[in-house]
């Protein structure tokens, strides 16, 4: 069982969760859904097209506008608030990595912190397990927050994603975030080359091989823009092949700015995996 705050899932159920960016000069839709209005109303798109999650961000990962403590909680506290109210039944996911942001997120009605720095603020950690909610480990390798990767190298990538996020499993554990409220995240593009994030996508069975569940965040990285030289607004193609190889080796949460599309690619997996049924079989048998 997997249980983000107040909700849980059975260990089968593959989740989508779908990007809600607070940012003015987010790199895939460039400020869309700064305004509140028009964040909720992705809100409920989003919700509507079948994610189970919404992740709510109030700074961009990579470098950008300066966006301190203060804004950071203007941008995402009363906007989680609304969303709590209005959809009580959507997992309330927050990307973070300030402890102070977490704690007011948490009482305003967030079930997951989405840690995409990996343990950088180690009080956010005792944050989730204070509210008992749900926490993301993440692998950025210590990278300090909004600093792109620079002639990074590893003995091996998988070895280290691995070690970096079960020992911060292990952390938070021994904090008092529960067992089944924990995931793991290798981090595709967060201090690694694409060659890395490759890697990391083949081998993703040796990271769900772990017992933890696995996030991933694939979401026209640039790791599908490398590989297949296409911009940001053309790498859906990539995205959901990269998508489809995860599901097949485990993964359990998928951040996405496409709902639609990825749910369909986990279903098909899900089916061809013997999972889940077919939503129709009557081909060759009438």
């Amino acid at each position: 069982m997997l249980k983000l705050g107040r909700h849980t899932f059975a260990d089968d159920r593959l989740l989508v969760m779908a990007i809600v960016n607070r940012t003015r000069d987010s790199f895939y839709d460039k400020g869309a859904t700064y305004a509140e209005d028009a964040a909720l109303d992705r809100v409920r798109q989003v919700v509507e097209q079948g994610a189970e999650i919404v992740d709510i961000g109030g700074v961009k990962a990579g470098p950008g506008e300066v966006v301190d403590l203060d804004e950071e909680l203007r941008r995402t506290v009363g906007f989680v608030a609304r969303v709590r109210e209005e959809l009580p039944d959507v997992v309330i996911s927050v990307d973070t990595w300030r402890h102070e942001v977490g704690d007011a997120v948490c009482r305003a009605g967030a079930d997951l912190l989405n840690d995409a720095w990996g343990g950088y603020d180690p009080q956010l950690i005792e944050v989730a397990a204070r509210h008992d909610a749900a926490y993301v480990c993440t692998h950025t390798n210590g990278a300090t927050p909004r600093q792109p990767p620079h002639r990074v190298s590893y003995a091996d990538v998988v070895r280290a994603a691995i070690d970096d996020t079960v020992a911060l499993a292990n952390r938070a554990l021994a904090a008092g975030v529960a067992r089944e409220s924990l995931l793991i995240d290798p981090a595709h593009d967060f201090e690694k080359t694409t060659w890395h994030s490759l890697e990391v996508t083949r081998r993703l069975d040796e990271m769900t091989a772990t017992g933890w569940p696995v996030l991933v965040s694939l979401s026209n990285k640039d790791f599908v823009g490398e590989t297949l030289d296409l911009p940001t607004d053309q790498r859906l193609t990539g995205t959901l092949a990269a998508t489809a190889v995860s599901a097949w080796h485990g993964a359990r949460v998928y951040r996405v700015h496409e709902v639609v599309e990825t749910r369909q690619v986990l279903d098909m997996v899900s089916s061809i995996r013997g999972i889940r049924p077919p939503a129709r079989t009557t081909r060759a048998l009438a």
